[in-house]
């Protein structure tokens, strides 16, 4: 009878602490901090949106959900740093940073792969104008639609089998995004799609456009790429394709993680982007292989990277939080 007591207390005082653990001061203190630099960072960027909101509900959500969650949040803040990255891009356009080449990607796409048809030289998006089909529309879409969604697949899978190749992965898609990032301000370059409806001319404050992928939004009777795309306020930024550089990642890493034949699906992706991101008349074959580019030469200097110890110490401990 006089232990009972006892043993009860400890049991509430077990979950007194796993209570303290989930929600003390600290990372109570840590989060109000960061959500309110978030929000007013937001605020700054202009009227707060929806999206950034959701974003914000659904980290505080798993943060405090369970530690299962928890470790999972964490480990997937790397790719929220990207998002709010990219997303503060609205603060300072590229174009008024370098000047815009319009004309320049144009002829050089035409130098290098222009097709000839009736006396003319088309560039490859102008040639499949020509030949465009419903069944392409279709594919092209399926496989543009996908371009985050199975990258963030993948990773979801990494971060359960492998979280020291995952948090790899993780790190590889935020440096490369940031390099694209730097070289959109570097040498801001208008899409294909640009050229169809504006010309050579800059016209600043042009709002994105789904291009080709509208036909797919035409077929379907679903606005699916114009909500995507029409609200883009980074129109001018499509030198390298992002697009082309995060299959070529999953790929890597799907070797690395030694998936077997399911690589070969991801070699399909991969070419079905890039495909697709010339067929739509978002980018150049010349973007196309300069985001490929940006993807192996990233790879390259981070594995370089991993070799220094204070590096590795670094991920180590990040992995252990995870």
């Amino acid at each position: 009878m006089v232990n009972q007591p006892m043993k009860g207390f400890g049991m509430n005082k077990a979950v007194r602490e796993s209570t303290f653990t989930r929600f003390s001061q600290k990372n109570l203190l840590v989060n109000f901090v960061l959500v309110l630099m978030y929000m007013a960072w937001a605020g700054v960027m202009g009227a707060i949106r929806g999206d950034q909101l959701f974003l914000t509900g659904f980290y505080l959500l798993l943060f405090y959900g369970n530690k299962e969650t928890r470790k999972f949040i964490i480990g997937f803040s790397i790719f929220i740093v990207y998002w709010i990255i990219y997303d503060s891009m609205r603060i300072l356009p590229n174009y008024e940073v370098s000047t815009v080449h319009i004309q320049e990607p144009y002829l050089l796409e035409k130098s290098l792969f222009g097709i000839s048809n009736n006396n003319r030289i088309y560039t490859p998006n102008e040639y499949f104008v020509l030949v465009q089909s419903s069944f392409l529309d279709v594919i092209s879409a399926l496989f543009y639609i996908n371009w985050v969604p199975i990258p963030l697949a993948f990773g979801v899978y990494l971060f359960y089998k492998n979280k020291q190749l995952f948090t790899q992965y993780a790190l590889v898609f935020l440096f490369v995004n940031l390099l694209g990032f730097i070289i959109y301000y570097v040498y801001p370059a208008a899409p294909p799609w640009y050229i169809d409806l504006y010309g050579f001319e800059l016209h600043l404050g042009v709002q994105g456009n789904s291009a080709g992928l509208a036909r797919f939004d035409k077929l379907t009777g679903i606005p699916v790429f114009a909500s995507l795309y029409n609200k883009n306020a980074n129109v001018l930024a499509a030198i390298p394709s992002l697009h082309a550089a995060y299959p070529v990642i999953v790929l890597y890493y799907g070797i690395r993680n030694k998936l077997g034949w399911f690589n070969v699906l991801f070699v399909l992706f991969m070419l079905g982007i890039w495909f697709s991101a010339v067929y739509s008349g978002h980018h150049y074959i010349i973007d196309v292989l300069l985001g490929a580019i940006v993807a192996v030469v990233t790879i390259v200097l981070f594995n370089l990277l991993m070799r220094l110890k204070w590096a590795m110490k670094m991920l180590d401990r990040f992995v252990r939080r995870i």
